[in-house]
């Protein structure tokens, strides 16, 4: 990770520490990225309540509780499936605050209608309605993907503090 996201990432915890908010992540695509990144900062337990590693169908299931049938009926890489990611991590933390993220970083796996570098993401919060962004990056290489998703995670949490 860069100096600049660590930087963002420290900025972003003290601002949730300050407020006295816990943030969870449901991660696909970035495969835990943006927990790792968040827990480089010293101190981030006061703030980073956990990270749910949900990259097959199956711990999307188990693990936060994205119906079946709505990965069935939408895919994983969907609308529906990121609010539900978000959602079921906050169903299953203790945290305010949650951002799940899955998408196609690449090389393979895309179609015409989901290409490589579509990623979709849901943030749930206590009291609010779940928020919903889709990101087409493009087959900019599985790396860049990755990171993309990362920035734009840190972006929808900033966002969620108002």
């Amino acid at each position: 990770m860069t100096p600049e996201l660590k930087s963002r990432a420290a900025r972003l915890l003290k601002a949730y520490s300050d407020r006295g908010l816990m943030i969870a992540t449901a991660e696909s695509c970035t495969g835990g990225l943006v927990a790792a990144l968040l827990t480089e900062v010293a101190g981030s337990s006061a703030v980073v309540e956990r990270g749910f590693v949900t990259y097959s169908n199956e711990a999307k299931t188990e693990l936060i509780g994205v119906p079946v049938d709505l990965i069935a009926a939408h895919g994983a890489v969907s609308e529906p499936v990121a609010r539900a990611m978000a959602e079921g991590a906050l169903a299953h933390s203790r945290a305010d605050v949650t951002v799940g993220i899955t998408g196609i970083a690449g090389p393979g796996g895309g179609t015409a209608t989901k290409p490589v570098g579509l990623v979709h993401f849901g943030v749930a919060k206590n009291g609010a309605a779940t928020v919903h962004l889709e990101r087409r990056y493009g087959d900019l290489g599985r790396e860049t993907v990755r990171l993309r998703a990362v920035e734009d995670a840190l972006a929808l949490l900033e966002q969620a503090l108002g």
